[in-house]
């Protein structure tokens, strides 16, 4: 044996000598220790005449690190106990202590003897403690990823156990990266003076096994391109692979076969199987897989009843699962119709009249030839009310701002869409981490139910910094600050201060951007989600302040290359606004659309400064415009959406002062634009659906028009359109009584049909379009949903224009691009992003020939 137990009773039971009653007789019992017989002695080792002895003492010697009593306890052996010898007993505690894993030898010895008593002393040899793993033939990635996945902890007493865990796990690591032929030996290199060993670990990995050929026996009803599809994980090697490798790993190959059972399952093959496989050598770096398929016959459903239902008719409850006579027999699809669509499917029918504990089971009746007969037995239980609604982990936000949000109230029916509804708003307010938003209903005797919700607080305050050098313009800076859950209420109360007053969820937000001494922008708003308390309504109210200030001479070329230090502007502008809105949430056509309508006043202030380019140097322009927009947003996640969509139509007008005046369009800029008038229309649409796994389509769809009143006045400059870039201002360009959208793949404020001649006149361009339209795909894939840090990966296809007028407009003559890119979400700074795009199509005066170019992103972009 590889642990050695020296103790020999007989073949199993103490040897012990006979000794004068008079002397204190020290027996030992081990391999090759002579033992003394003087006459007189009891006979222990009488195997026809056993004899009971009372234990007078039982210690344990040997141990350096473990305790002595502890392990005595071990042994099932007490003093006072009587055992008989030789016995069962003495073996029995010898296995027990060996069982425990703590020791790596055990000798057992009788220290006294006579008179019917006998004492015990156990010698142990304690197993050496891990101290060290060391791993040889591994790359020092593969050892940290290692240590992750074999996870031994140091000081741990190192057993036969663990060094056999640890060579399987060792191995499964390798063979799940496509080496089968992992070779793992492990030696355990004892330190007896400090009772430790170090453990080392030999990875012979052999070459990576790829697969070489795939063949599929049986396919007939089935295309074979699809079943390949299915085998997401196992693939054959093809040149130019790149994204799925073809290296065979067991866990993933039984895998497939299960989803390619399952696919044909879906297809309303019922019966089809995997009959074998076999897995071919190659005798090289390759193996060959040989599947045998039997497809069986497609099923289809015949008849489909109901029983035990007294709540609801058989036709209602077939129209709600909306299965026909000749549709595809698809158990996924069924239980989708049964449990798997909230609002929709059956469960939900019972379940939101408060049928807690309704259940149904589908039941094949009878299967004839190629159809099935479905019967579904339907138990609906007793309606349940919300007893309690419990809330945990909110240990910022107050529980009044969470409770508000939650569409379960005590004295209400059970609905399971109710909490399903409450799920997802949790998760959009921005507090909580989306991905440990727990839902646990709890049945009560009294046939009420509790519903205890479980959250977890992420950080939801955001800083925006950021700078760089604007070449003759100076220094380019940014700083944001914006709090998400701020509380005025507390603003007095100096003990609420962490840094800040929170748990309200309010929003504060500061502001303020700097070009050098050119441009300076100070903004303030706050907003209140739910004005009163009692229902939704949303009031916001911001301030901002713009200044830019130009030094060019027009005399002097490269003024614009010399420092602006101790230089006197030769023009400038202002810009100060001021918005209130009001917002609430609608009950129709469904509580998802909300309305909200906004008064801003804006006041243009030009100092020599012909912003327009159409002569307009000096004057103040007035702007009041009221804004309403309806929306609708179910989207289920604000970082990553996987499924949702968000709509809006918003409409801005100023009063129409044309209708009052007598004036014609000659009259000089500063009084024809005194006071601002126009009408414009923005449609905003985006949708998320999950493609399969974690791959998520977006798609959206972004309009906008501005038009006059009437004939006779022109659409003024104010309010246009600016398409192209990443959709932000850039340096030494920025948003002046403009709407700035991005087009990725093309410069920034490029992308422009003008109707004139002179297509490439940069004066018409700045001014902006009247009208826009621009479409967008993208497929996104998280590769972290940490709150902490949400990262994700995309590709996208994007296609937009902006028109000068409306006699130029054509939806269908759209600038093309495409490109791939990264999104970053941290709670301190918001959402960053980078992008490469690749435009197609020439922009004339702009861009000659297609061409690629990075953009950079800060925030969650609208358009």
């Amino acid at each position: 044996m590889e642990h050695r137990i020296k103790v020999i009773l007989g073949a199993i039971c103490l040897l012990i000598s006979f000794v004068p009653a008079q002397l204190r007789a020290q027996v030992r019992v081990g391999v090759g220790v002579p033992t003394e017989t003087p006459a007189g002695s009891d006979d222990l080792l009488n195997y026809a005449s056993p004899k009971e002895y009372e234990i007078a003492g039982l210690t344990m010697t040997g141990t350096r690190y473990l305790d002595p009593n502890s392990l005595v306890s071990l042994a099932g052996l007490k003093v006072g106990d009587k055992i008989r010898i030789p016995g069962e007993a003495i073996g029995s505690s010898v296995r027990k202590l060996m069982e425990s894993g703590l020791l790596d030898n055990v000798e057992l010895f009788a220290t006294h003897a006579g008179e019917g008593k006998v004492s015990l002393t156990f010698h142990a040899q304690e197993r050496p403690r891990l101290y060290r793993v060391n791993f040889v033939g591994v790359k020092k990635g593969e050892q940290d990823n290692l240590k992750d996945k074999v996870k031994l902890n140091l000081g741990k007493i190192v057993t036969n156990t663990i060094t056999k865990n640890t060579q399987m796990a060792v191995r499964k690591f390798f063979v799940d990266k496509g080496y089968l032929n992992t070779k793992v030996k492990i030696t355990t290199i004892p330190d007896s003076a400090r009772n430790n060993a170090t453990m080392r670990v030999s990875v012979d990995k052999g070459q990576k096994i790829k697969i070489a050929k795939i063949n599929f026996d049986g396919l007939e009803e089935v295309d074979e391109s699809a079943v390949r599809m299915k085998m997401k994980g196992t693939k054959e090697m093809r040149f130019g692979r790149l994204f799925t490798p073809s290296k065979f790993v067991p866990k993933k190959y039984e895998e497939d076969k299960q989803k390619l059972v399952e696919y044909y399952n879906k297809l309303g093959y019922r019966d089809a199987a995997i009959e074998h496989d076999t897995i071919i050598n190659n005798g090289g770096r390759t193996i060959s897989l040989n599947i045998k398929l039997n497809e069986g016959r497609k099923y289809f459903y015949r008849n489909v009843d109901f029983s035990g239902n007294y709540l609801y008719k058989t036709e209602q409850l077939r129209q709600v699962l909306g299965i026909t006579k000749g549709d595809v027999y698809n158990p996924e699809d069924l239980e989708k119709r049964m449990n798997g669509n909230p609002g929709q499917d059956l469960s939900s029918l019972y379940m939101d009249d408060g049928y807690l504990y309704y259940n149904a089971q589908p039941i094949e009746r009878a299967v004839e030839g190629d159809s099935i007969d479905l019967e579904i037995r339907i138990s609906e239980g007793k309606q349940a009310t919300i007893n309690r609604v419990i809330l945990n982990g909110n240990t910022k936000t107050s529980d009044h701002v969470v409770m508000r949000t939650i569409r379960t109230l005590p004295g209400q029916k059970f609905s399971k869409t109710a909490l399903i509804r409450t799920q997802r708003e949790l998760a959009t307010i921005g507090y909580f981490d989306p991905e440990k938003i727990g839902i646990n209903p709890v049945p009560q005797n009294d046939g009420t139910v509790d519903i205890e919700y479980s959250v977890e607080e992420k950080p939801s305050d955001q800083i925006e910094l950021s700078g760089g050098w604007g070449g003759y313009v100076g220094f380019v800076g940014t700083l944001g600050l914006t709090f998400n859950n701020f509380s005025a209420r507390n603003i007095p109360n100096l003990g609420a201060w962490k840094p800040l007053p929170a748990g309200d969820g309010q929003r504060v937000q500061l502001r303020f951007q700097a070009n050098g001494s050119q441009y300076q922008v100070y903004s303030l708003s706050f907003t209140e989600p739910w004005l009163g308390g009692r229902k939704p309504n949303a009031l916001s109210v911001s301030a901002s302040h713009t200044v830019y200030k130009t030094f060019y001479d027009p005399l002097n070329p490269y003024s614009i290359y010399q420092s602006l230090k101790g230089r006197t502007p030769t023009g400038s502008y202002t810009n100060t606004a001021v918005t209130i809105g009001l917002g609430r949430q609608l009950k129709v056509p469904d509580d998802y659309f909300s309305l909200t309508n906004s008064l801003t006043y804006q006041r243009y202030d030009l100092n020599n400064l012909d912003l327009f380019y159409i002569g307009y140097k000096d004057g103040i322009s007035n702007n009041i415009t009221f804004n309403t927009t309806l929306a609708r947003n179910s989207i289920d996640n604000p970082q990553f959406p996987r499924n949702g969509s968000s709509f809006s139509l918003s409409g801005s007008f100023t009063p129409p002062y044309s209708a009052f005046k007598t004036t014609t369009e000659t009259t000089k800029p500063e009084e024809r634009y005194k006071w601002v008038e126009y009408h414009k229309w923005m449609f905003d649409a985006s949708w998320f659906q999950t493609v399969f796994g974690k791959l998520v389509l977006n798609a959206r769809a972004h309009m906008g028009f501005l038009g006059s009143y009437n004939k006779r006045t022109n659409i003024g400059p104010f309010e246009r359109f600016v398409l192209g870039g990443s959709g932000l201002a850039g340096q030494g360009q920025f948003a002046l009584a403009q709407d700035i959208i991005g087009l990725r793949g093309y410069d920034d404020r490029s992308v422009y049909t003008a109707d004139y001649n002179r297509v490439s006149d940069a004066t018409t361009r700045s001014q902006g379009g009247v009208v826009y339209n621009k479409f967008v795909a993208e497929l996104r894939y998280p590769v972290s949903l940490n709150p902490s840090a949400t990262i994700f990966v995309l590709t996208f296809l994007e296609a937009g224009n902006n028109w000068g007028s409306y006699k130029q407009y054509n939806p269908f003559d759209l600038k093309r691009s495409m490109g791939f890119g990264a999104r970053i979400f941290m709670p301190a700074f918001g959402l960053i992003g980078i992008d490469y795009g690749y435009g197609f199509d020439t922009i004339p005066g702009v861009k000659d020939k297609a061409s690629g170019q990075f953009h950079f992103t800060i925030g969650q972009q609208i358009r």
